[in-house]
């Protein structure tokens, strides 16, 4: 009799059977970065290698032709484990975040877990949700929780690279607004006074904003450019926009500060005469819900393939609109080494590590490790509700 093998072995050599074909698909998507919605490349490479693996793909899903929303079945009752591929660039840095990493890591964790479903029953899914970097129709994870792909998960999971390995970090929330003021074209020599200078309220607007800030707790952030300051000097700007990210610990203050910015545009149009438009450009960016239950698995499955998982709490915070998903879903958003410890995303040297051999040894650990988290929960009925559990307990504590 031949020998028997658990679901690690299957996962274990379901990754290393496709190694090389994994590490050519992160190079290629390198390769030929895209920005967010534009993905059309690395979606559909991506959505190549599902489907060869028998998983049924709708692409064009939540409102952005570059997004995809791939299932195995097992056709028996059981939880439904999600990865996050992320796959989009930043524009003129290429893949200076390794999202090359982040979606061929969790299509060939899909995989993996995938090949164990006979043993374990339930679902896999890998969503693809580009524009993680927002822009115009950004933040696609909040798209695909506004259309409903998250209500039959059970947990959601994905790694990023970074300079350690590590587990979920606090995030901010984010509202992206873009403010548009209106007033009325003059020659600004002849006749100035029959002039509505936009560009003035939007001064005004970045002047009111500067003030607000002495009276905000440390943890907010408010940052903005103008987008259009009219057209020529001699001529009084009739439009006039700017785009501000505002950030805080959580949605629910991210949200009173935007209300209080809100406030200072109505003042700046009403001061110059102007008027003025308010408006999300992308997808609102939740902070994160932290399941500590769930980090611990992952911590153990890293370690597992030889990772070093590092404890120490982030000096700084960013955002990812993984917290949108994790308003939802106990979610899991780890990080695995790819470069120096003090290596820093959105730079050359990040890019760099995003194709370098360390970076093609992350895809297959952090595939291993990913797929066997799934698979854990995917067998073990008390330990998921103990996730469920923690992501109750967490997000209680975000009201």
């Amino acid at each position: 009799m031949g020998k028997v093998y658990n679901g690690l072995d299957v996962i274990n050599h379901s990754v290393d059977s496709n190694k090389d074909l994994y590490v050519e698909t992160s190079q290629a998507i390198h390769l030929r970065p895209e920005i967010g919605n534009q993905e059309f490349f690395a979606s559909k490479t991506l959505v190549n290698l599902l489907e060869e693996a028998g998983f049924a793909v709708d692409t064009g899903v939540a409102g952005h032709e570059t997004s995809f929303y791939a299932v195995k079945d097992s056709g028996v009752s059981g939880p439904t484990v999600a990865f996050l591929a992320e796959y989009d660039a930043l524009p003129g840095l290429g893949h200076a975040c390794g999202h090359n990493i982040i979606g061929t890591t969790s299509v060939a964790a899909g995989i993996a877990l995938a090949e164990t479903l006979s043993e374990t029953g339930g679902r896999v899914l890998v969503l693809g949700t580009p524009a993680e970097e927002g822009g115009p129709n950004g933040s696609a994870k909040g798209s695909f929780v506004k259309h409903g792909y998250l209500k039959d998960v059970d947990v959601a999971l994905m790694l990023h690279p970074a300079g350690k390995t590590s587990l979920t970090s606090e995030t901010l929330a984010v509202d992206p607004l873009d403010f548009h003021f209106y007033g009325k074209a003059a020659h600004a020599a002849g006749s100035p006074e029959k002039g509505i200078n936009a560009l003035d309220a939007v001064i005004q607007l970045f002047t009111g904003i500067n003030a607000l800030r002495q009276q905000l707790t440390s943890d907010v952030r408010i940052h903005g450019i103008i987008t259009h300051g009219g057209d020529a000097p001699n001529i009084i700007p009739e439009y006039a926009s700017a785009r501000f990210f505002i950030r805080a610990e959580s949605w629910k203050k991210t949200e009173e500060v935007a209300v209080k910015v809100r406030a200072i545009a109505d003042g700046a149009a009403l001061a110059t005469g102007a008027t003025v438009k308010v408006e999300r450009f992308q997808n609102e960016v939740k902070d994160f819900v932290i399941n500590s239950v769930l980090d611990d698995i992952l911590k153990t499955e890293l370690e597992a393939v030889g990772e070093v998982v590092s404890v120490e709490k982030s000096t700084g915070k960013g955002s990812t609109d993984a917290g949108n998903i994790s308003y939802e879903v106990p979610t899991a958003h780890g990080h695995i080494k790819i470069g120096p410890d003090d290596l820093i995303a959105h730079t050359n040297e990040f890019r760099e590590a995003a194709r370098s051999s360390i970076g093609n040894e992350a895809i297959t650990k952090g595939a291993k490790a990913l797929a066997a988290t799934g698979y854990r929960l995917l067998k073990d009925s008390v330990l998921l509700h103990q996730v469920n559990k923690a992501f109750n307990t967490a997000k209680q504590a975000k009201n």
